[in-house]
């Protein structure tokens, strides 16, 4: 039988036994925990890769149309992929159709009036003149053989059987048909030698005035069609149909698919690690275990701040510096914007 005394005892020894394995315990969870902690905070090994944090960047194109005029039509909205060469809009050409109508017209004119020029007198336009000229030559021997006829018969009556009168008359008829004799005869030179080469030359000119005109206002019309000028994606649709376009006025706003980068910064301490064409690495969050190669493409010679004028040296390592990381995105993942982790490793070319 068991006395107070033993049963104390034991008690005693049961409580003892419990309280080291209690200590036991926490000393365990206490130095698995400080093992995690060390884990966690411990520092990376240096295994040579450089890591940036960046913003995917892209080129944006802000495109006008040419013309003032109303805008006729807009085929494409935000978010539409574009080719190079896809008609984005076009304007009202009535007015302009009207004016090259015209052009066109006067073009036609002034062509006809240069190849009349240069083909000279036709046939029918040198006989008529050869003609006129025998007509003329024909008065100017009546006239003289008149005349001849009159003053013989004055001389040999003595002024008697006709009067100066008479005499005067076939004197001036004589003059008037040597006259038109000469005159046809330079007309009939004229129109075998042809127009002037000043002629020519003016005409020429005007045909070529006309030609520029109408070429003028076929390019306006051309500039009245809105195309794509590289592949892209429509961010902003900015104008709508009616409204007065310029070129003051972009009607959309466009973003390249190509190129790609990454806009990052890398500090003073780590600038010497890079160099232009270094592969790298660049993934997402969306997509962390997709990597897209890349390579750097830029490095800025300038501070991102500029620094004062005395420094010490934690500002001057301080300093950042702009870098960017051209990527292959054949897969149109990257967007404007979109933040990015660059990998690089400074031994690798």
């Amino acid at each position: 039988m068991k006395t107070p005394w033993t049963a104390m005892a034991a008690y005693r020894e049961r409580v003892g036994m419990n309280g080291k394995l209690k200590i036991a315990v926490a000393g365990l969870v206490l130095a698995g925990l400080a093992g995690s902690i060390w884990w966690l905070v411990r520092p990376s090994p240096d295994n040579g890769v450089l890591t940036l944090y960046g913003n995917v960047d892209v080129r944006q194109v802000s495109l006008a149309f040419n013309a003032s005029e109303r805008v006729a039509t807009l085929t494409v909205r935000e978010g539409d992929r574009v080719r190079r060469g896809q008609l984005l809009g076009t304007l009202d050409t009535r007015g302009a159709t009207l004016e090259l109508a015209q052009a066109e017209a006067r073009q036609a004119a002034s062509k006809q009036v240069l190849r009349r020029l240069k083909t000279g007198s036709r046939p029918e336009e040198l006989a008529q003149a050869r003609a006129a000229l025998a007509s003329a030559q024909a008065e100017d021997d009546d006239a003289g053989q008149q005349l001849a006829r009159l003053n013989s018969v004055h001389a040999a009556t003595a002024g008697k059987a006709v009067s100066q009168q008479d005499l005067d008359a076939a004197i001036a008829r004589r003059q008037r048909a040597r006259a038109a004799r000469i005159t046809a005869d330079k007309a009939l030179a004229l129109a075998v030698s042809g127009p002037r080469d000043e002629d020519i030359a003016e005409a020429d000119a005007q045909l070529r005035a006309a030609q520029a005109q109408t070429a003028l206002l076929r390019y306006r019309l051309e500039q009245a069609q809105l195309t794509a000028p590289v592949d892209g994606v429509v961010r902003s649709r900015l104008l709508e149909p009616g409204d007065m376009a310029s070129p003051q006025r972009p009607a959309y706003a466009l973003a390249l698919t190509d190129p790609k980068w990454v806009r990052a910064y890398v500090g003073e301490v780590d600038l010497g690690r890079l160099r232009p064409g270094m592969r790298a690495m660049v993934s997402t969050d969306s997509h962390p275990d997709q990597r897209l190669p890349g390579k750097v493409g830029y490095i800025s010679s300038v501070a991102e701040f500029t620094p004062k004028t005395v420094q010490t040296d934690e500002l001057r390592t301080s300093l950042v510096y702009e870098v960017r990381i051209l990527v292959d995105d054949s897969r149109d993942r990257l967007r404007l914007g979109m933040p990015a982790t660059v990998r690089l490793t400074p031994d690798a070319p």
